[in-house]
């Protein structure tokens, strides 16, 4: 097991991970904090979840990572949950998931949603928009929360788009206000143009193949079926 007692901790093991589930759960993977703020952690560690502090809480790390560096992605897309995905590994998650597809390619062939394809769209034609913004103009209506939330998850397991920062709600004047909503853009935008011609040039056999080899490094017990998902999306 990493010990981590800090954020450094936390980036240091992350990087030589390449990835990880963002809570607490492993789901048979891999986590780097194995544990939620009502268990016992396994060492005697500072870090403690929710408390706000930016050092010790992993619920700041996921947002510290997109303002603090640039070889870090972090959003829904393991089992449909948080995890993580480094700079280094990305391309292969790309390779094995979006196989050189386009998303209009992707919905073409029936593989993409309808609601997912309308977010897609509203994105593209901003640099980056919060969730609260993202839904409105995509065209989804208050009432439209569960298709809307399932449209996000689903761009982002097949790593179309990603979480790039968080934003208020804006009033009239501009002045920021309530809860900060996360803020998503293309995964395209978020890494550029570099990465996705390394993903071009993995098949999704080899991909996948060395994926499954780093999970296993990180976890020898983790089962088959599970890992395959965990890959696959």
């Amino acid at each position: 097991m990493v010990e981590i007692y800090s954020y450094g901790d936390f980036v240091e093991g992350l990087l030589a991970a390449g990835f990880a589930l963002g809570g607490s759960n492993a789901e048979s993977i891999y986590t780097l904090v194995p544990w939620d703020w009502r268990e016992q952690p396994p060492y005697d560690p500072p870090v403690r979840w929710h408390t706000g502090d930016p050092e010790t809480d992993p619920w700041e790390w996921r947002m510290r990572v997109l303002t603090e560096r640039d070889d870090i992605a972090y959003g829904k897309v393991f089992f449909k949950k948080s995890g993580y995905i480094t700079r280094a590994w990305y391309p292969y998650f790309l390779a094995a998931r979006r196989q050189g597809r386009t998303l209009f390619e992707a919905y073409e062939e029936g593989q993409v949603s309808r609601e997912a394809k309308r977010v897609y769209e509203a994105l593209l034609a901003a640099d980056s928009l919060p969730a609260h913004e993202l839904k409105r103009r995509a065209g989804f209506s208050s009432q439209e929360k569960a298709p809307f939330e399932r449209a996000l998850t689903e761009l982002q397991m097949r790593l179309y788009i990603t979480v790039c920062g968080r934003q208020q709600k804006r009033s009239q004047t501009g002045e920021g206000y309530g809860w900060p909503s996360a803020a998503f853009c293309t995964a395209e935008r978020f890494w550029g143009c570099g990465l996705f011609r390394e993903a071009d040039a993995l098949s999704p056999r080899e991909a996948e193949e060395a994926i499954a080899r780093q999970v296993y490094r990180l976890n020898p017990e983790a089962p088959p079926k599970k890992v395959q998902k965990f890959i696959r999306g």
